[in-house]
């Protein structure tokens, strides 16, 4: 006997190379998925300046006053003017059906009291339920609006008497990620997440195999009984395959992205090893403790998907409620990310870095240990020596006609284990786990530092105000800049307000001072948080200090507003107007849910459904009025109960919702059947279909706005139902938008619906006819 044929790790890691690279399914998971979302993602990603967002134009002046301000918004490199309406109701239809992110409405009159000197109002409304897009949309409009405002007055008007005391204005200066790229912040954190799916699923794919299609008992023989030579060894070619990806993934975001990496490489490759065997360990634990490969699959993704969530790259981890900080700890990917970021984003010292390193070694420790200890269990109990039960085969007789095909699938789905926990408690859990780090919303006092180099009363104040106001809180009175960059790299504060000397002197003097606030722009949400944070709080005192000693008529503070502005600029959030970030992502994530957990469900029984008898047509139809009636209650809780109880708002009319719910469900379910008839096995569609999750997300159009997605993704993404559902039915239920509003949506969804009902149809003849062949 050879030694690479002894029983040993080698002998289990041999074993294991052969199954992997002659299993279609295996190599479509390793290798297929992770180049789909690279490619998709990186795509889609692929223009990080956001450009043309579209704005209607509402100007009840007509004067040539109005019309320059309107060529200022129109020169907005972040702005397209889309529509000239002519009332403010016509351009909250533009803002609702999605023409149009914002709108600009120029009163009556401008003109004449702009020469007035009345400081006429000009508003910028802006849809803040697409919350990256009207962050831009917002930049933009204040940018374009003030400048058109600072010169709008005639050069004839008269200089206005100076006031007694000057103001402050607070500049934001990013310390990191300085232009602000949307595409470094995510394609970073995007890749890493999707590759731990895949790696949870392939490792639960692997050992789950054993338990029916494969042969438990040669798996442990093979390792000469030892429970523990027989995990590593069939984990460890696994973990040489996702090092290497893992690998590869800074190096094309470097080499062909232009994405630089900053940090020390030694530490990221052992961080990275250790993310791949912590999931690797979970999914195969998950495997273990079940002992269902479909059911196991599924609690890992139920686990792994939105763990993104969890890991504090969307909506930060200070700001997430107290179960949300609770699991998102015991959650490798958390402390992967926080390592990453500040390896490859920011650069940190090493000993920076070592609190997220130790944690995720711990839970690499910790999920190994429990997966060994599984494993001697089963071994004790002589359950790898047990038979295991036969697969279940479906039964040859089905009634015939769309009745008969709607009472078969549902008796499927209730006696099918993996089935019946897809679609009926998935939406369930998924629907009180998935929205639990958003929930808070907004972001409250957040740490910053202040360094005061002005010690003056006027500096005390604004150091008092930055403290009681309810973004922030000043956690760091540093004495220089470099004591408090310090603090931000150990994460006591996230920006650093600098109050330079001659402050005070200078607002006395009836000047302006400029106070710098240096700001982490890691996370592009936090960025914009502490920004705006210390702007209001800024404004504020400032607007305190413009009306002290003011007389009873008000006229010294309209003095010294218009010196500063002839005209008052007014932004207006409409639609999520706090900017909750869980009124943003949720009610999207929620569609996308419902896609993907019915889309999953109706592949996995579409090869059972086949091998009875019936119509291919009916047998379509009829399947997909029963998932219909299956999933109408998990519509009912996403868009009805669910937003509710959270506090989402709710303007839809319920006839409209569910008109166009209805033909995204049937849409999803025909998508499910035509891709499932060629599924040799119910637990592809999970293994194939789940990681794909993320990359339709964005390629939405939703969390990154549709005119920054390259034409090829925006293709790619109108495939999937949920990308018009997102569209029509956020619009209708958060926005108020009637059906004809998005009806480009609802005509989408029906083509859908013809389209995949007819390829379900030919898929379902076609595998019929397969399997007669292979009978006859």
């Amino acid at each position: 006997m050879t030694a690479a044929s002894k029983p040993g790790f080698l002998s289990v890691a041999r074993r294991e190379c052969q199954w992997l690279f002659h299993d279609r399914v295996a190599l479509l998971l390793i290798f297929g998925v992770p180049l789909f979302a690279f490619v998709v993602l990186t795509t889609v990603f692929s223009h990080p300046v956001i450009r043309g967002l579209g704005v209607t134009i509402v100007d009840e002046d007509k004067s040539d006053a109005s019309r320059a301000l309107v060529q200022y918004v129109a020169a907005s490199p972040s702005l397209k003017i889309v529509d000239r309406s002519g009332t403010l109701s016509t351009a909250v239809q533009d803002i609702r059906s999605g023409k149009a992110i914002s709108a600009v409405y120029v009163p009556p009159d401008f003109e004449r009291d702009l020469k007035a000197a009345r400081r006429p109002q000009v508003v910028g409304f802006y849809n803040q339920q697409f919350l990256t897009a009207s962050g831009i949309a917002s930049s933009g409009l204040s940018d374009a609006l003030s400048a058109a405002a600072s010169v709008a007055a005639p050069a004839t008007r008269a200089v206005p008497a100076p006031a007694s005391l000057g103001t402050m204005t607070a500049e934001t200066i990013a310390l990191v990620n300085p232009q602000k790229n949307y595409a470094q912040f995510l394609l970073r954190a995007l890749l890493p997440t999707i590759i731990h799916v895949v790696i949870t699923l392939a490792a639960g794919y692997s050992v789950g195999s054993e338990f029916r299609r494969r042969d438990a008992r040669a798996w442990l023989e093979s390792a000469g009984g030892n429970p523990v030579t027989a995990l590593a060894g069939k984990l460890a070619p696994l973990f040489g395959i996702f090092f290497l990806i893992m690998l590869t993934v800074p190096l094309l975001l470097e080499g062909v992205l232009q994405i630089p990496f900053r940090g020390d490489l030694p530490l990221m490759l052992a961080a990275g090893s250790l993310l791949i065997i912590a999931y690797l360990s979970l999914g195969a634990l998950l495997q273990l403790l079940v002992g269902d490969l479909a059911t196991g699959l599924g609690l890992a993704g139920l686990i792994a998907s939105p763990a993104f969530g969890y890991a504090g790259v969307g909506f930060p981890s200070v700001g997430m409620n107290a179960f949300a900080q609770t699991w998102g700890a015991i959650l490798p990917l958390r402390w992967y990310m926080a390592v990453l970021l500040g390896q490859a984003a920011r650069g940190l010292p090493v000993v920076e870095s070592a609190v997220p390193f130790a944690a995720l070694a711990g839970l690499a420790v910790l999920f190994a240990g429990l997966a060994i200890w599984r494993m001697a269990s089963l071994k004790r109990k002589g359950w790898f020596e047990a038979a295991r039960p036969a697969e279940p085969t479906a039964s040859d007789w089905t009634p015939r006609g769309i009745g008969g095909a709607f009472k078969a699938e549902w008796r499927r789905v209730l006696g099918t284990k993996s089935a019946f926990s897809l679609l009926f408690l998935a939406p369930l859990v998924y629907g009180v786990y998935y929205p639990q780090p958003y929930l808070n919303q907004i972001l409250r006092k957040l740490p910053i530092a202040v360094v005061d180099n002005d010690l003056s009363d006027l500096s005390r104040q604004i150091v008092e105000t930055l403290d009681a106001s309810g973004a922030l809180s000043v956690a760091v009175r540093a004495r220089t800049l470099a004591e408090a960059r310090s603090a931000i790299d150990r994460g006591e504060a996230f920006a650093v307000v600098d109050i330079p000397p001659g402050t005070e002197r200078d607002v006395l003097k009836g000047v302006t001072a400029h106070i710098p606030v240096y700001a982490d722009a890691t996370y592009l949400f936090i960025y914009r948080s502490t920004a705006s944070g210390v702007a209001t709080a800024v404004g504020t005192l400032t607007s305190e200090l413009v009306s002290r000693g003011a007389r009873s008529d008000g006229s010294l503070v309209k003095a010294k507003l218009a010196s500063l502005s002839p005209a008052d600029v007014l932004l207006q959030p409409i639609f999520n107007p706090v900017g909750g970030y869980a009124s943003y992502v949720v009610p999207a994530a929620f569609v996308l849910i419902l896609q993907q957990t019915l889309l999953i469900g109706a592949a996995m029984l579409t090869r059972t459904s086949l091998a009875s008898s019936g119509g291919a047509m009916s047998g379509v139809f009829g399947r997909g009025i029963a998932h219909l009636t299956i999933y109408l209650p998990a519509v009912a809780l996403y868009l009805i109960v669910l937003p509710r109880l959270y506090g989402f708002s709710t303007l839809g009319h319920l006839p409209e919702l569910f008109a166009l719910a209805t033909v995204f469900l049937l849409a999803t379910s025909f998508l499910g059947q035509a891709v499932g008839a060629w599924f040799t096995r119910p637990e592809n569609a999970t293994i194939l279909l789940l990681a794909t999750s993320l990359p339709q997300f964005f390629t939405a159009g939703f969390a990154w706005p549709r005119e920054a997605i390259p034409d090829a993704a925006l293709a790619l993404g109108r495939l999937f139902p949920a990308d018009a559902a997102i569209d029509g039915l956020v619009r209708i239920n958060q926005l108020g938008a009637s059906i004809w509003e998005v009806a480009h949506d609802w005509l989408g969804l029906w083509c859908l619906a013809l389209i995949y009902f007819t390829l379900a149809v030919i898929s379902a003849i076609a595998v019929k006819r397969g399997q007669r062949h292979a009978h006859s």
